[in-house]
């Protein structure tokens, strides 16, 4: 890094000490911009990166909930509006044990980027609570939801902020959250929130968005280095709505998925993962993986005993890591280089560490970064958020069409990027610096604000 970046760098941990998830990636971003500020010395006058490292608004709040016992529960709530310089608030919530403001700003400041790279006319926040939904009754979800939508409303609005799902949050949380905000402001704003049920104004695709993105990306990918899905050996950590349909997607184009894994561990079927059995047990029971072996006995169950998720170290020639942040340590990274591995498709938020995917592309894989690669979702609630202004509604094919399209156009944002930088096949430093570009040209525009 330059001076500057430098000086950036270290006055963001000294302002946000204790929150390594952000730091790491605010320095992922400034590990790849210098080629830009060189050539561009108005960012460092106009203080871009002072001001973009820094979120416009954190709100942080209570939410107390009655369990099913009658005991009284407190959770902690947060929405972090990091960016409106494109257009309103758009991010995720996320319910997890693990939430905290590290996360939340990390996930803000990622999606900022993302959002800037899908061309379309949204800001980046993101929000959530440190509630665990798992294990919770519909009832207790219900008045968690309910609580903390009572507070999150005053912050949000269909031309302010518009929140969307993440871990832990799902069709049911949205349509709890939504039916408490309708309430509260007794008007019916349908692009208040995006996920929603096709029933009361979501959109038909919105759920496959996610996992068909990410491999519309790979697919662009691959082909720009004369390669294709057909035939390749995958394995998809997650098995959430993100891993189970990019295996769908990936399974179409030819390729056969042969690992799947959740927080326990993970199944590794030779002959290929039998998606609908998959979608069964995660959709329709929310189960455990495990319960895989009980239709496929010989296929294998490798538990996770450490933070090495057992995933990668079986041989594949494509790895798509769908779960969470950090999930791809350098550890894996040298096994799946050792077995071969040729591409490496982010579909969770930096589910990778710096210091992996330093080491796959040192070693000649390609990585189709987050905010690139996992961008389907949100440009996909963009479109919710459209039809619902126009009160009309796509064909699940209308949208996977536009999102294909959208998933090719950020593509080439990154390969042209990259190239300009003389960075050809990097699409990581490629995704950072055609997203910055924009964002940079927006603050330039709309003065010290």
């Amino acid at each position: 890094m330059n001076d500057y970046l430098h000086k950036i760098l270290e006055e963001t941990k000294q302002k946000n000490l204790n929150e390594p998830e952000y730091l790491q990636a605010v320095n992922e971003v400034l590990s790849s911009i210098e080629p830009v500020l060189n050539i561009h010395k108005e960012y460092e006058q106009l203080a871009i990166l002072e001001r973009m490292v820094e979120p416009e608004r954190i709100i942080t709040f209570r939410v107390p909930w009655v369990n099913d016992e009658g005991k009284i529960i407190v959770n902690r709530g947060y929405r972090v509006q990091f960016s409106s310089l494109i257009g309103p608030y758009k991010g995720g919530l996320r319910f997890h044990p693990s939430v905290n403001q590290s996360i939340m700003k990390f996930l803000g400041f990622e999606q900022i980027f993302k959002n800037a790279l899908t061309g379309l006319p949204i800001g980046g926040a993101k929000g959530g609570s440190d509630f665990d939904p798992k294990h919770k009754s519909d009832n207790e979800i219900m008045r968690f939801c309910q609580s903390f939508m009572t507070e999150l409303y005053r912050h949000i609005g269909q031309d302010v902020d518009v929140p969307a799902g993440d871990i832990g949050v799902g069709g049911r949380e949205i349509g709890y959250l939504f039916g408490q905000y309708k309430r509260i402001r007794n008007a019916y704003e349908g692009g208040v929130l995006t996920g929603k049920d096709i029933c009361y104004g979501g959109s038909l695709a919105r759920k496959e968005a996610t996992g068909y993105g990410l491999i519309f990306f790979m697919r662009e990918m691959l082909n720009a280095h004369n390669n294709t899905l057909q035939g390749k050996t995958v394995t998809i950590s997650g098995s959430g709505n993100v891993a189970i349909y990019a295996a769908e997607k990936a399974m179409k184009y030819g390729a056969k998925v042969v690992a799947m894994s959740d927080s326990n561990g993970c199944i590794y079927d030779t002959n290929g993962i039998d998606l609908d059995l998959m979608k069964q047990i995660k959709e329709v029971e929310r189960g455990r993986i495990k319960e895989y072996l009980n239709k496929y006995p010989n296929a294998q169950y490798i538990e996770r005993t450490n933070d090495d998720s057992p995933i990668w170290t079986i041989k594949t020639d494509i790895a798509l890591p769908c779960a969470t942040q950090n999930e791809l340590n350098l550890t894996s990274a040298k096994k799946l280089v050792e077995n071969g591995v040729i591409a490496v498709g982010e579909g969770a938020n930096m589910p990778c560490t710096l210091e992996a995917t330093e080491y796959l592309l040192k070693h000649n894989v390609l990585v189709a970064p987050a905010k690139a690669a996992n961008a389907g979702g949100v440009a996909t609630s963009a479109i919710e958020m459209s039809q619902n202004s126009m009160r009309f509604y796509y064909t699940f094919e209308e949208v996977e069409e536009k999102l294909d399209r959208i998933m090719v156009n950020i593509f080439n944002s990154c390969k042209k990027a990259a190239e300009e930088y003389n960075q050809s096949g990097n699409y990581v430093i490629g995704a950072n610096i055609a997203a910055f570009k924009k964002l940079a040209d927006a603050m330039k525009a709309q003065g010290i604000v």
